[in-house]
């Protein structure tokens, strides 16, 4: 193994559940605590000290370089920060991480992120705003931002503009593939979440650990409202949360040489991304992800292993299709655990750094298990990039690698011209019903024109809405005219 080989040698998990939000420690807080708490756990507070750079990808705060603000609270002014924007992979934050380290460009590389939704909730309802550090002139040292937009303005006309609803029309199209039911459909996503509730409850860093029947996720309620069918809330990531990690990577001649124990060394075995992007209605094959089977095939080959030997798995959990996609993809059966925390649901999705609290969970654990490999994914934006992590408390004897797919996944990603003017006949690829409060508002579908060419309309047509929240409607005809569908005929 070489001195330069990444390895993971500190983490930590943090959360608060406090009721007074003038108490409660704000995201630059929190990830000052897991930082220092990541030390303690690497048991070599000099880390700290060593770091060349601090990665924060952005949250739901107002700071502009919250590295800086962290750097500064740990006393490391010689730190470089890097920013990354919304529709940067989290796995992209970890890779660089691992090449910097690898390049012997940086012996310490700090990652962290946090949010404090909770802490604002509660202020919310007090009529108040909770504080945070003020910054809004600072710039980071690098900013990473994405290439292209995460969605159309054709998607946007709509009504289509929250995440739920674009994962719930791709997991129509998977569920038509698949042959299921909408009731056999949602039977298997409930058995799925309900199961994430119950690792939730053996986790305790999750944000909610009391167990969920899987008949009350599926059904919409007063204290589960359906948001975007057949997604009720508790099929949702859960991001009013406080919740932060912390991982501090280094070289392993660096870790040797101050001491860390190597029996709690974690070494990333194998990575793979794919950054090609493409709006979710121009996909050809909306329920398949040629991104999650080329990433998943590399990084398993490379760090020679296969998916049946993979018994500690995070499968990136934002929604049911995330989960199902990733199974289709990789050829799993769904046998056995598919989380380590819980999932977003319950183990908590604090935006833009679940991947973190993920991979500190599967580091404990192969410690606990250190002849296991972990499998950590990645989905950025609409199923846009696709990010596959493989980590071992034994070093891949190739060393660290890391494959980025991109271009792979562009050629074998199948991709149409999407319009807005269309007028005429078109047949449903897949399909949502968008609610407001607890009442159904609008139907939207991603339908096939004649030519392979796409286009996404809506109808509030009562009749509609109700024959897609009773019955399988892909693969019906419609009559499309100026963005709004009606029955053909």
């Amino acid at each position: 193994m070489n001195d330069n080989t990444p390895v993971l040698v500190g983490v930590a998990a943090f959360q608060q559940h406090n009721p007074d939000f003038n108490e409660a420690l704000e995201p630059v807080a929190i990830m000052e605590r897991v930082l220092r708490e990541a030390a303690a756990d690497a048991g070599c507070p000099e880390l700290l000290q060593r770091a060349g750079e601090i990665i924060v990808p952005r949250g739901m705060w107002g700071y502009s370089d919250p590295g800086r603000l962290v750097a500064q609270a740990l006393d490391v002014p010689s730190a470089k920060t890097v920013f990354a924007e919304f529709g940067v992979s989290q796995q992209t934050l970890l890779t660089r991480a691992c090449q910097r380290i690898a390049d012997r460009e940086l012996d310490v590389v700090l990652v962290t992120g946090a949010e404090a939704k909770y802490r604002s909730l509660l202020a919310s309802k007090a009529g108040e705003q909770s504080s945070e550090t003020p910054q809004s002139n600072a710039q980071p040292d690098v900013k990473l931002v994405p290439e292209e937009e995460l969605w159309s303005e054709v998607e946007s006309a709509t009504g289509l503009g929250m995440p739920v609803g674009f994962y719930a029309i791709m997991d129509s199209a998977l569920r038509y593939q698949q042959g299921l039911s909408p009731d056999e459909h949602r039977e298997q996503m409930g058995a799925m979440y309900q199961r994430f509730s119950e690792i939730a409850a053996a986790n305790p860093d999750a944000w909610s650990r009391d167990p969920v029947d899987a008949r009350f996720i599926s059904e919409a309620s007063a204290g589960n409202r359906m948001l975007a069918f057949p997604y009720t809330k508790l099929h949702n990531s859960q991001w009013n949360v406080d919740q932060g990690a912390g991982l501090i990577l280094c070289s392993a001649g660096l870790a040797a040489e101050l001491g860390i124990d190597p029996t709690r060394w974690i070494y990333p075995r194998a990575f793979a991304e794919s950054n090609f992007m493409s709006v979710v209605s121009s996909r050809k094959d909306l329920g398949r992800c040629a991104g999650f089977r080329i990433a998943g095939e590399t990084a398993m080959s490379r760090a020679g292993v296969s998916f049946e030997d993979i018994r500690l798995r995070e499968l990136y959990s934002c929604f049911p299709f995330a989960v199902r996609s990733q199974l289709q993809e990789f050829g799993m059966s769904g046998e056995g655990d598919l989380s380590v925390t819980g999932a977003m649901t319950f183990g908590g999705g604090p935006v833009n750094n679940f991947v973190f609290q993920a991979t500190v969970r599967m580091a404990q654990l192969l410690r606990e298990n250190p002849e296991e490999v972990g499998l950590v994914t990645t989905v950025s934006g609409m199923l846009t990039k696709q990010g596959v992590a493989l980590w071992a408390a034994q070093p891949n004897p190739d060393g660290w690698v890391f494959d980025d797919v991109t271009e792979q996944v562009r050629k074998a990603s199948d991709v149409c011209d999407l319009v807005a003017d269309y007028t005429g006949e078109a047949i449903v690829a897949g399909y949502t019903v968008l609610y407001q409060g607890m009442e159904p508002w609008r139907a939207v579908a991603v339908l096939d024109l004649p030519g392979s060419i796409r286009s996404a309309a809506y109808s509030e047509d009562p009749a509609i809405i109700e024959s897609m929240l009773s019955e399988e409607c892909c693969g019906r005809t419609y009559f499309v005219d100026a963005g709004v569908f009606s029955l053909a005929g």
